[in-house]
């Protein structure tokens, strides 16, 4: 299971704004962008899609950008994720359009990977978007280059998900 780039970029894009939910003035593609070391034109239209959910309110021109629509803290992260993910076909039976494996009928891998896309799902049900911002961040209102692009120890920042081992290599 895994999600794809655009669901990761959703996400940062909220949670960003929901660490800086208290701020005057609001988040700017720019900064995302910088923050995170994405391409702006690519944010653009993530923050278009989430504007067009009710997720983002924007604002063009000098001194606009994006806030959240709603608390951080009712932004399901499992609907945000249904929401953005195309397929959650994870093996070739789960899609009748598509499924020419001759075990289908008697095989038990599909309701095994069935049950664990459902746990997978059930656990992003049971997160806020406030849950996954720092409290610090939130009651703060800090700045969210301070927090956002904080990377985990043990990643290398040149292929960013991949750990690297004490020898340096993947």
């Amino acid at each position: 299971m895994r999600l794809t780039q655009w669901t990761d970029y959703t996400l940062r894009v909220l949670m960003y704004c929901a660490a800086t939910e208290g701020r005057a003035k609001p988040v700017t593609i720019s900064e995302v962008a910088e923050g995170y070391g994405i391409s702006r034109s690519h944010l653009m239209k993530i923050v278009q899609q989430l504007a067009a959910q009710g997720l983002l309110e924007t604002t063009r021109g000098r001194g606009g950008g994006m806030r959240l629509m709603r608390p951080a803290a009712s932004i399901n992260v499992g609907e945000v994720v249904r929401a953005t993910e195309t397929d959650f076909h994870l093996v070739e039976c789960f899609d009748p359009a598509t499924d020419a494996c001759r075990l289908s009928s008697h095989c038990r891998l599909k309701g095994v990977l069935s049950q664990a896309m459902d746990a997978y799902l059930a656990v992003l049900d049971g997160v806020t978007l406030a849950e996954l911002v720092p409290p610090r961040a939130l009651a703060s209102g800090i700045s969210a280059p301070e927090w956002a692009p904080v990377q985990a120890p043990g990643l290398n920042r040149q292929a960013p998900g991949l750990p690297v081992r004490s020898d340096g290599n993947r």
